[in-house]
């Protein structure tokens, strides 16, 4: 145990006795290095002095604990006394060298200032601070004096020489002082970011006291070679030493995008970025490329409403010009290339509204392009409704009509539509010219919300404008159905005005069905052509058209009272025809016969249908007057009882009969909450009666001969 204790205190001895030896030894560096760091200080012996610094101050971070110790403390503070003498020493060595008076620089570095910024790495960051402050601000005193707000080279139209004097300027110290300050000071950087924060303060208060000779060509100009002088930047310099923000300025890439002419071959970089569209969203991080964009250029976003006032004066001009071409040239004739008959005004301004967005949102993604927002949303507005909606042709409400007699001894093609061959082309150039605004508004407003700061996102809004070009589309397609429909109203008439009652034989279809048809060979084939690049609103005009002209159809199928058998069969047969003309109308004189929508054919169907049982139930017998309510109620499910009593008026009936009739039809009508009960007790009704079913059945064969 004894021998084991005596051990422990030798290894204890020996630990310690290494630890004195070892201070000692520091202690005897520390104080060698002092009074030799003094010494060398004195002799401005800056290489020697920068490696020992750093050695001394090695050393006395081993006494921190020892501070309590007189001696230490005092070594200690020499130390700090060499480091604040050195800094001072070396500041005005700078000074000397770059005195903050006169422009005047001596003719290269020194080796002494060299080493002075070694040791400066050491020292305070302050002091390095202060020589980089001292040393930029005596490099651009020349430029402060050239370029004061009272010499005629300080203005706009002059300010390419402001980037020039720089890069000389940049050129000099690369061959003066390039080697004298340490790479890690990026001191060219420096003095050109320092350039730039002046310039900037310098044009806004030069544009501040002059803006009311700020012209648009000037402003853009100085924009230009300002952007230019940016782009420079940004390929010699990292921007590492951007601190104030400016890095995040540009949240919007300065390179624009092309949003609505995708096959545009235009030689910008925005239209590459365009070409593989939006779901590319990652791009838009492509804006830190360049950490210098905005650096000088944002000083003139407070004098971008002299741009927007410029492009909202440009705009009305070319609106005014589109109106006065138009009214000149006359309707264009329309274009079956790609993209259809598309009034070519409206490309040369969703181009310019392109160039327009590219050009501010290199400037600002901020207020200005709020403001160029709204001017594009006024003339979107002006061109719906001076252009589109404008020269929509009228209708015109013409009293005269065919007579009866004259329609029915009509030749084919002796009748004219209402709109000419070029106003039906010009209304379909009119519907796709308002479908490719529709569709690029709605690009352009992405595009938009693309460029805006993230905050202004929420005012970037057009959905009105394309509400707008949506309401020009319905009136295109209501003008084209109401021009067809118009057409086939005398036609129409004159089968009402018919005495179906003296019609002694079933013959081939009337003459107001050939004339229908006449009218749809004539309308529809160019509706359809002028089309051809809209399938889906050409596909809207069938189902408007049918939705108008078959309910008009049956309302005139009411009004030919009364009727006697044979016309009855007549009817049906014209009925029929009318149908399969109908379900035919999406392809008619087309040579690619195409199978009509499945929602166009139901609404013929439908109502098409509802006519043929409407003339089957007036051609079935009225007596046993059960049976033939029963067989009204089947055929055309209706429980309006104005609508049977249309019926009874076209069979001829009595006002006598017409009473009993009526009272056993509301006696026989369902009740309405019978559900599939009622509806199946319906079928199991009376038969209809031999005679009945054997006429039907002979008209059926009949219809398909005449066919």
């Amino acid at each position: 145990m004894e021998i084991t204790r005596d051990i422990k205190q030798l290894d204890h001895a020996k630990r310690h006795l290494t630890t004195s030896i070892t201070t000692l030894n520091h202690l005897h560096m520390l104080a060698g290095g002092v009074d030799s760091l003094e010494a060398m200080t004195r002799r401005r012996q800056y290489g020697e002095v920068a490696n020992l610094l750093q050695g001394v101050m090695n050393v006395l971070e081993h006494f921190h604990r020892y501070m309590g110790i007189p001696q230490i403390r005092q070594l200690s503070e020499r130390v700090k006394a060499a480091q604040t003498e050195l800094g001072q020493q070396i500041l005005a060595d700078f000074e000397e060298a770059f005195p903050s008076q006169g422009t005047k620089r001596p003719g290269g570095p020194s080796n002494v200032l060299r080493d002075a910024c070694l040791i400066a790495n050491i020292l305070d960051p302050r002091i390095k601070q202060e020589i980089i402050k001292k040393f930029i601000k005596q490099h651009l005193s020349e430029y402060l004096v050239l370029f004061q707000e009272n010499q005629d080279v300080a203005w706009l139209d002059k300010i390419d020489r402001r980037y020039a004097w720089i890069k000389r300027q940049l050129v000099d110290y690369e061959e003066k002082y390039g080697r004298m300050f340490p790479r890690e000071w990026y001191m060219a950087e420096r003095i050109a970011v320092e350039f730039c924060h002046i310039t900037r303060t310098e044009l806004a208060k030069i544009m501040r006291t002059r803006a009311k000779e700020i012209e648009v060509k000037l402003l853009l100009f100085a924009i230009q070679r300002t952007t230019n002088f940016e782009g420079f930047l940004a390929k010699r310099f990292s921007g590492c030493t951007l601190t104030d923000g400016t890095l995040k300025k540009p949240e919007s890439p300065p390179a624009s995008t092309n949003p609505f002419l995708e096959d545009e071959a235009a030689p910008e970089m925005e239209e590459l970025a365009m070409e593989k569209g939006d779901s590319e969203q990652p791009k838009k991080p492509k804006a830190p490329d360049n950490p210098f964009h905005g650096i000088v250029s944002k000083c003139f976003e407070p004098h971008l409403y002299v741009y927007i006032e410029s492009q909202d004066k440009n705009l009305g001009e070319l609106i005014d010009r589109f109106v006065a071409d138009f009214k000149a040239q006359g309707p264009p004739k329309p274009s079956m290339d790609e993209g259809g008959a598309v009034l070519p005004s409206c490309a040369d301004l969703f181009v310019y509204y392109k160039k327009c967005m590219v050009q501010c949102s290199q400037l600002s993604t901020g207020e200005p392009m709020i403001a160029l927002t709204t001017i594009f949303q006024k003339y979107l507005q002006e061109y719906a409704w001076k252009i589109l909606s404008g020269n929509l042709p009228k209708t015109t409400s013409s009293s005269g009509g065919l007579t009866i007699s004259s329609l029915l001894k009509e030749k084919e093609g002796s009748e004219v539509a209402k709109f000419t061959l070029e106003e039906l082309c010009l209304i379909c150039s009119i519907l796709s010219t308002a479908e490719y605004c529709l569709a690029t508004t709605q690009q352009l407003e992405e595009k938009l919300k693309e460029k805006v700061d993230v905050s202004l996102i929420e005012r970037i809004n057009l959905s009105g404008e394309m509400d707008t070009f949506s309401t020009v589309i319905s009136s295109s397609i209501q003008l084209l159905v109401q021009d067809l429909d118009a057409a086939c109203d005398p036609a129409l008439t004159a089968m009402s005005k018919m005495q179906w009652q003296n019609v002694e034989h079933v013959g081939d279809q009337s003459p107001y069905v050939t004339s229908v048809i006449l009218h749809i060979k004539q309308n529809v084939p160019i509706i359809r052509d002028n089309l051809a690049s809209t399938r889906k609103y050409f596909t809207q005009f069938c189902i408007k058209f049918a939705n108008s002209f078959i309910p008009k159809f049956i309302t005139h199928l009411f009004k030919c009272k009364p009727i006697s058998m044979v016309g009855a069969e007549q009817l049906l047969l014209d009925t029929h025809s009318l149908k399969m003309v109908l379900l035919d109308l999406p392809s008619i004189g087309s040579q690619v016969v195409r199978k009509a929508p499945a929602s166009y054919t139901k609404i013929v169907v439908k109502g098409m249908t509802r006519a043929e049982m409407i003339l089957k139930v007036v051609m079935a017998p009225h007596e046993p007057l059960v049976v033939f309510v029963d067989n009204y109620i089947k055929l055309l499910t209706d429980c309006n009882t104005e609508t049977f009593q249309k019926i009874l008026d076209m069979k001829g009936l009595k006002r006598s009969e017409q009473s009993s009739t009526l009272e056993l039809f509301r006696q026989r009508l369902p009740t309405p909450p019978s559900g599939p009960e009622g509806s199946s007790s319906l079928s199991l009704l009376a038969p209809t009666p031999e005679q009945e079913s054997s006429r039907i059945r002979k008209l059926e064969k009949l219809i398909k001969k005449r066919l």
